[in-house]
């Protein structure tokens, strides 16, 4: 299946350089390329894309709030947005997880792993690598609001252990050595506890485990 990928940064040759790495992978294509949040939001409802790699300062309508629309739309509930970060200067990366981004990306990552990330995004799954995204959300998670998903009261002990396991970045199989489980039942636990908490994603579960106090900066 080739997965259509919408392109939106305000740099006219970041677009152009993305654009031509995706092009030339054979199970992606470049359905259109945006300037602004409100030109990704746009696009993404009238070229049907699979993705959107967003950067997050943008004219018009930053990244944060264009994925927001994006993640709110029913129409567009298959779309998953990868979003752009500049990693130690973006302060906004949580309010993007939060707006229902899957993961995020910074912009010197090499070309191999941008396609890489396209893929396990597309996928549905989330790009959470464990000590980049736990140093990120520790450092910018001010005051949280309460979350927009379920809390983790309905949870039971297990399901709290999963999810702090989440929040750390580990994947179904090394929660699944971690506790001792098989992988297809770290797989299940993952999946009732999205279900519980009306997440979208894995993504959003790691902000859920900060926001509730499942998991507190500086303990992973």
């Amino acid at each position: 299946m080739t997965i259509r990928v919408l392109l939106a940064d305000d740099q006219t040759l970041v677009r152009e350089a993305f654009a031509m790495l995706v092009e030339s992978a054979r199970d992606m294509q470049v359905v259109g390329q945006a300037a602004t949040g409100r030109q990704a939001v746009e696009l993404a409802r009238s070229r049907r894309a699979d993705l959107v790699v967003m950067d997050i300062r943008m004219p018009d309508l930053d990244g944060i709030e264009a994925t927001r629309l994006i993640a709110a739309d029913d129409d567009l509930a298959g779309v998953r947005v990868l979003v752009l970060t500049t990693y130690d200067t973006d302060e906004y990366i949580v309010d993007a997880l939060r707006a229902g981004a899957s993961g995020f990306l910074v912009k010197d990552t090499r070309p191999a792993e941008l396609l890489d990330a396209i893929r396990t995004v597309a996928a549905g799954d989330s790009l959470l690598s464990p000590g980049p995204t736990a140093r990120l959300i520790e450092r910018f998670l001010r005051s949280p609001s309460a979350p927009a998903t379920g809390g983790p009261e309905c949870l039971s002990e297990r399901e709290r252990e999963v999810l702090a396991l989440v929040a750390r970045g580990l994947n179904n199989t090394e929660i699944a050595e971690v506790l001792g489980l098989s992988p297809l039942t770290a797989k299940t636990h993952v999946s009732r506890i999205m279900g519980k908490l009306s997440a979208r994603d894995r993504a959003q579960l790691v902000i859920v485990a900060y926001e509730s106090g499942v998991v507190t900066p500086g303990s992973i």
